[in-house]
């Protein structure tokens, strides 16, 4: 590997171990102590200062937005100081359930990895000294889950892990306590963070008027969908009507299996992706995922192929009925399909059979983010851009649905780090905006405090959606979806600002 590649690996352990599949990493926890962090920023700078460029241009200025960002990450913002979430990845033990490898090796890797627990701790409360109160309050459930995924057979590990845990928990106790109240970075702060990664110079004020753009375009059109539906309803009040029509407990996998082949079909028909193979098959998450209701696991770049998995949480049976009824209304038949798009084809699933095949390690290894929740979620409009259940107008007012809730996290995102809002007054406006109300609004409107990248989706797809109006009006009659998607995934998971390079040699 190169080795300013490495450098920025070093700094992204516990991502690029799952994402990309860099299986050197297992066993091993990234050093944010504060010392830590300043070492591993001094070997970026080291090499970047030596001079040594990558061949492809587009490669290099992909490598150096990843080693910028990094730069305003840990040195520019300090949010190994200020956010558990890092520690928080870096700690997760839930990396090893994945069947990449014989289940023993993982074993294995997973002890290695636990015990290094009290020290990953250590480190962790010794950065941790400027944490808020809204984002310690936030993480804090969180950073309890993380006991549940000490295996049952640790042995002598488990007393030391079980300690450490403890007073990670009791710090964030404290800070939720006596933390500061405010956890906005600044709109510097928060234009340099979106921005960064993204090889671009971001205009706040600018994106806040897009996503306002597209919230009233996405209204107009979730309206005219409900009409399709039952003109009589409100759009929202008949939200709430139709995701009572779901299956029960037992006949979740089912349907996510059928929605997949839908979609996998669909998107093999109409030739909307260069790459649509191998396995990808349906089944529960494992119990150290289940926090999230559906999600993908991919074979990632770096691995041997093996199948790629779409992982459902169903509700747990003991639950209180009122419970299990809300989680189950997420896999109803007006919003899994258009979940299952997103996650699979053309979405997450199709971009990873694509990421396999790239022609770097630049572009299988450093993932935007932006790019590939932005490619799953413009991957669902296009769907109903191009047909999918063109029959049942469930399907596109999912879609509308599902973003209105992305694009509310975009605008919540700026308004709360740049002191616009707060997080009860961002909570109204999900409840104003989207379906959600109560405490599922309250919790979208605290996620941006910790992850104030979150309206990504929104960003990503609006970006998307403008390039391919150029791609349209430079290549004329030889555009096709297949021609242009084939340009963009050629490129891996690349940062928004270097997507020209797809115009350029597509």
């Amino acid at each position: 590997m190169d080795s300013r590649l490495r450098a920025v690996c070093d700094l992204m352990v516990a991502g690029v171990r799952e994402e990309a599949g860099l299986h050197e990493y297992d066993g091993q926890i990234q050093d944010l102590s504060p010392e830590g962090v300043q070492r591993g920023l001094g070997r970026v700078e080291e090499l970047t200062r030596q001079g040594e460029r990558l061949p492809d241009p587009h490669d290099e200025a992909h490598l150096a937005a990843f080693e910028d960002y990094l730069r305003v990450l840990y040195g520019e913002l300090e949010l190994h100081r200020r956010s558990p979430l890092l520690h928080l990845e870096a700690l997760d033990l839930a990396c090893y359930d994945r069947e990449y490898a014989p289940a023993r090796r993982r074993a294995e890797a997973k002890r290695r990895h636990l015990a290094l627990w009290p020290d990953a701790v250590a480190n962790a409360i010794a950065s941790l000294d400027a944490l808020s109160a809204p984002v310690a309050e936030a993480l804090l459930p969180a950073v309890e889950g993380l006991a549940e995924g000490i295996p049952a057979d640790a042995g002598e590990l488990r007393e030391p892990a079980v300690t450490a845990h403890r007073r990670l928990v009791a710090h964030l106790e404290r800070a939720a306590e006596r933390g500061e109240p405010d956890a906005a970075l600044g709109a510097h702060g928060l234009a340099r963070l979106m921005g960064s990664s993204e090889a671009m110079q971001l205009d706040l004020a600018r994106v806040a008027e897009q996503a306002d753009q597209e919230r009233n375009r996405l209204v107009a059109m979730l309206e005219e969908a409900a009409r399709r539906i039952d003109p009589e309803r409100p759009p929202l009040d008949l939200a709430r009507y139709l995701v009572l029509d779901h299956p029960d407990i037992d006949g979740v996998l089912d349907e996510a299996r059928r929605c997949t082949q839908e979609a996998i079909t669909f998107t093999r028909t109409r030739n909307l992706v260069p790459h649509i193979d191998g396995d990808c098959r349906v089944g529960l998450a494992p119990e150290s995922r289940r926090w999230a209701m559906a999600m993908m696991t991919w074979a990632a770049p770096e691995e041997r192929d093996a199948p790629s998995w779409y992982h459902i949480t169903p509700p747990d049976p003991s639950w209180p009925t009122d419970d299990v009824e809300e989680w189950l209304e997420v896999f109803s038949a007006t919003t899994l399909p258009a979940i299952t798009v997103h996650e699979v084809a053309p979405g997450h699933f199709a971009h990873g059979r694509a990421l396999r095949r790239a022609s770097t390690q630049v572009r299988r290894i450093l993932h935007s983010s932006t790019f590939g929740e932005g490619w799953a979620h413009y991957g669902e409009e296009l769907c109903v851009e191009e047909g999918f259940l063109a029959d049942d107008p469930r399907f596109a007012f999912g879609v509308y649905l599902e973003a209105l809730v992305r694009v509310t996290r975009l605008a919540c995102a700026i308004g709360i780090h740049t002191g616009a809002m707060t997080v009860n007054e961002a909570a109204r406006r999900f409840s104003e905006d989207t379906n959600l109300s109560g405490p599922a609004a309250l919790s979208e409107a605290r996620r941006a405090t910790f992850d104030p990248t979150y309206g990504r989706y929104t960003w990503g797809k609006l970006v998307l959606r403008e390039l391919r109006e150029r791609a349209r009006a430079r290549w004329g009659t030889t555009y096709s979806h297949l021609r242009f998607h084939t340009a963009l995934l050629d490129l891996g998971s690349p940062p928004l600002g270097l997507l020209d390079t797809a115009l350029d040699r597509g």
